[in-house]
């Protein structure tokens, strides 16, 4: 015999929670907080209280990533270590155009390729193997004569590379591509001159301390000393926009010219062969694991 239940006996499910002005303005807060890249969660009881609350409440945690999508941010990762890590897209009010970054040091063109350049030496050095991106536990070290160090080695890699296959490797100024950057650094004088013995921005050096500084503010790396031009390590933060960008093209390509070799956990550069810039690998003071 069949039963036939009533609909007025059946329990409707249970409506979700309706989303509070209260409940936004929270989500807000945190993307706020994400921000905020030198700020630790374990200095703001606000913000740790936030974190917890993203982890253990889904509803709010879908918000406040709803939050981040409308303002054009990406959530790289939420957690104790890194806070609320967001990294700007492309159409992004938040997004650092290089061009714009560079324009604040140099107006020609060629050096904002070189800058770029930089922070791509900078998160290769730092990062050299696919394991320490993936080992939260790993800190990169670098400092501003290594990277320098590093792309000048890179750079005689890719000449070398050029003659094997008989490429012209005159750089062609009015085009600087990737390849035509390294060439350009090159050429570009290490440190300069000036008459009160401070570092030009233009030189190669001054351009690896201005990517450093900025990538400083922006609470990637944190400044440990002033040996070798400046001594930096890597933060939660930069290891994460660093396992962003790893399939670039380009970061493959400078890893794969075998700069840099490692030797029981740690990353150190090949000496140079057959040059007079040895006393810049001395000084490159490279990764390792803490």
């Amino acid at each position: 015999m069949t039963e036939y239940v009533e609909w007025s006996d059946v329990e409707a499910p249970a409506a979700p929670p309706a989303v509070t002005p209260a409940d936004a303005a929270d989500a807000a807060r945190l993307v706020a907080f994400g921000l905020q890249p030198k700020l630790q969660p374990a200095r703001d009881q606000e913000y740790t209280e936030l974190l917890r609350r993203y982890r253990e409440d889904g509803a709010f945690a879908r918000l406040a990533d709803a939050v981040a999508t409308g303002l054009g941010l990406v959530v790289l990762e939420v957690s104790p270590r890194a806070g609320m890590a967001v990294t700007a897209a492309e159409d992004s009010v938040f997004a650092v155009r290089m061009g714009d970054y560079a324009r604040r040091t140099a107006a020609d063109s060629a050096d904002r390729f070189l800058h770029g350049l930089a922070h791509l030496a900078v998160a290769a050095l730092a990062f050299p193997r696919p394991e320490d991106l993936a080992d939260d536990s790993y800190i990169g070290r670098v400092t501003v004569n290594g990277v320098d160090a590093f792309v000048r080695q890179a750079c005689r890699r890719l000449e070398e590379r050029a003659e094997r296959s008989g490429e012209n490797t005159d750089p062609v100024t009015d085009v600087p591509g990737l390849e035509a950057a390294w060439r350009i650094w090159a050429r570009r004088s290490a440190t300069g001159a000036t008459k009160d013995a401070r570092r030009p921005a233009a030189s190669t050096t001054g351009i690896v301390a201005k990517a450093l500084g900025f990538l400083t503010d922006s609470g990637f790396l944190q400044r440990t000393g002033d040996d070798h031009g400046g001594t930096y390590r890597t933060t939660a933060r930069y290891q994460l926009q660093v396992r962003d960008m790893a399939g670039g093209a380009a970061l493959s390509e400078l890893l794969e010219l075998g700069v840099v070799t490692e030797t029981g956990g740690s990353a150190t550069l090949l000496p140079a062969e057959d040059t007079d810039d040895l006393d810049l690998v001395a000084d490159a003071g490279l990764p390792f694991h803490s």
